[in-house]
């Protein structure tokens, strides 16, 4: 496994990270909890200098099966144990709900759970699968984030887009109780049908876009520009994510029978930023890759609004 990921399982296929231990079948929160490696507590303890000067205002999160110090926090940090977190999970969502992947990564400073949503849907003949993702740290590095994922079944391509008509993300910092804030986020994502409306809406209205050999060519010069301070190396790189796009959109195995046009184009983007390896190859690249496509994939961001102009 990976060298960041510490533990975690995933369901039948390999999803779009290409991480995981696979299990048989979906598991209930309980066996998630077990299967992904995060049945243990953290706790907090004091901290002080070599000469027994205690740290005011500062705390160490510790993991209390192994001693492993996961962070230095604010006095005022509140841990979301693992458990919590799952609870949560069961809370917001209701039903009988069952976990696809979850795990730990950075050797516990972060964890992560994504559940399937009952519905599916029908983007122009393809079908997509809505998930929600739970984000934590136990570092101090982020706030807890739950968030939409909508994911193309046929490519595992996710959708993930800031739609100005609905919301898709929720999150709450670490300095009050998460279950305190339940009913805001239920609100949120009790918004999910509403979101995966209107992005089939959205996907509709990009599918009557035609695009052509020079409209290709505009929209990801546009997307990926070069200017003219650019050292050789730089425009080298830009050459290759201009062409891994181009290759994308003419002959990724799952687009092909598309007819081409915006929404064509758009998941091409989508293809790229799920897929496409960085020029530094790091242990840590498919997680780090992982967490920028479920929060927050800024190519296909701006593909979305050139597309919205064009419409």
């Amino acid at each position: 496994m990976p060298a960041s990921v510490e533990s975690m399982f995933y369901v039948r296929e390999v999803p779009w990270h290409g991480l995981g231990i696979n299990v048989a079948h979906t598991l209930n929160s309980e066996e998630a909890l077990v299967y992904a490696g995060l049945d243990w507590q953290v706790i907090q303890k004091q901290l002080q200098t070599d000469d027994d000067i205690l740290v005011e205002n500062l705390v160490a999160n510790v993991r209390e099966t192994d001693n492993s110090i996961l962070g230095v926090v604010s006095k005022k940090y509140k841990i979301l144990q693992n458990f919590d977190a799952f609870r949560f999970t069961d809370d917001l969502l209701g039903g009988d709900i069952q976990y696809e992947t979850a795990g730990s990564l950075c050797n516990g400073k972060r964890v992560w759970m994504l559940a399937t949503l009952s519905k599916k849907y029908d983007f122009l003949g393809d079908d997509v699968t809505p998930y929600m993702v739970l984000f934590n740290s136990h570092d101090g590095s982020t706030p807890v984030r739950v968030a939409m994922t909508p994911v193309r079944v046929v490519c595992q391509n996710t959708l993930n887009l800031a739609l100005k008509t609905a919301k898709r993300s929720w999150s709450v910092r670490h300095t009050s109780n998460i279950h305190d804030h339940i009913n805001k986020a239920r609100e949120t994502l009790g918004f999910a049908t509403q979101y995966m409306n209107m992005l089939q809406k959205e996907m509709e209205s990009f599918h009557k876009i035609k695009i052509n050999d020079n409209n290709l060519k505009n929209f990801i010069e546009f997307l990926v520009p070069k200017n003219k301070d650019n050292s050789d190396l730089k425009n080298k790189n830009i050459d290759i994510v201009r062409n891994d796009i181009y290759y994308r959109f003419y002959n990724a195995p799952d687009l092909v029978n598309l007819d081409k046009t915006g929404y064509r184009f758009l998941n091409a983007i989508s293809d790229h930023e799920t897929h496409f390896k960085p020029f530094k190859k790091t242990d840590s690249y498919q997680e780090n890759l992982f967490i920028k496509t479920v929060e927050k994939p800024k190519l296909l961001d701006v593909s979305f609004e050139l597309l919205k102009e064009a419409v």
